[in-house]
């Protein structure tokens, strides 16, 4: 399971992208543009490829507010989301073969 204290401080996600692992998850915190300022987006793919290389297909997005409320919504929707798609984060070791 994830915990807050796993992601860096609001003051880093000020400045830059923070990137972290859990079982077979991977994982992306980031600032973005929104309308009111600025949004916390979230993205989690399957290892074992970096964020670069993996496909679009394969991750999966989502948006929170930019703030300490917003970190912790992020961190429980990456937990959710490795507890509703264990199988996939399970079988993401395997996929070393298909590198090119």
């Amino acid at each position: 399971m994830i915990q807050r204290q796993d992601i860096l401080s609001m003051e880093y996600l000020k400045k830059t992208e923070f990137t972290g692992s859990h079982q077979g998850m991977r994982y992306r915190l980031e600032g973005v543009p929104a309308d009111e300022g600025k949004k916390l987006r979230v993205t989690v793919w399957p290892e074992p490829f970096n964020f670069v290389t993996t496909p679009p297909e394969e991750k999966e997005h989502a948006e929170f507010s930019f703030d300490e409320d917003g970190v912790a919504d992020a961190v429980a929707w990456m937990n959710d989301r490795l507890f509703e798609e264990k199988d996939r984060w399970e079988k993401a070791g395997s996929r070393w073969d298909s590198y090119r």
